[in-house]
């Protein structure tokens, strides 16, 4: 499903859902926080497909990155996961990743509460919109978008950039 099609009854006070873009026009959204110059820099910069899995420190407990190969949940079996600290920059570096979409103000279900030390929540409310991750292409989830990764049928190998909404 394409952003395009979200539902009537979704309320986004005017404002879009994350960022799903192109990694090589993601500089048009760096203003929208301070660090994701950063974050976009590393991720052109860097020859993503020669790294190895683990964390890779890019400034410290302020800017990291996670290269991991993820088996699928399948969309039954995928929930909905948010973060408070921490902005994501997700891209699929090898297959494809199927992930589901809502706002936080949007879940009601909570399958397990915000636990600051892991800084994730869990829901069991239905994505709002389901979109496909393909290499080349990255998405920003926001502490207001609940995300539900990993949703599809393939193996992927994926980077995900943290980012600190506040400075640390």
């Amino acid at each position: 499903m394409a952003l395009s099609e979200l539902s009537p009854n979704t309320n986004l006070n005017g404002k879009p859902p994350m960022i799903l873009c192109a990694l090589e026009n993601a500089q048009r959204y760096e203003a929208c926080h301070h660090l994701l110059h950063l974050g976009f820099e590393f991720l052109r910069a860097t020859d993503l497909c020669q790294l190895d899995e683990g964390k890779i420190d890019i400034r410290g407990a302020e800017a990291f990155a996670i290269v991991a190969t993820n088996q699928p949940r399948g969309i039954e079996r995928a929930k909905l996961e948010a973060h408070r600290r921490y902005i994501d920059i997700q891209v699929v570096l090898e297959g494809t990743d199927r992930i589901g979409w809502r706002t936080t103000r949007q879940c009601q279900v909570v399958h397990e509460a915000y636990d600051p030390q892991t800084d994730l929540s869990f829901f069991n409310d239905p994505p709002e919109l389901w979109f496909e991750l393909t290499p080349g292409n990255c998405a920003v989830f926001f502490p207001e978008d609940a995300h539900a990764p990993l949703a599809g049928e393939i193996v992927n190998r994926k980077i995900v950039v943290k980012l600190a909404v506040e400075s640390v």
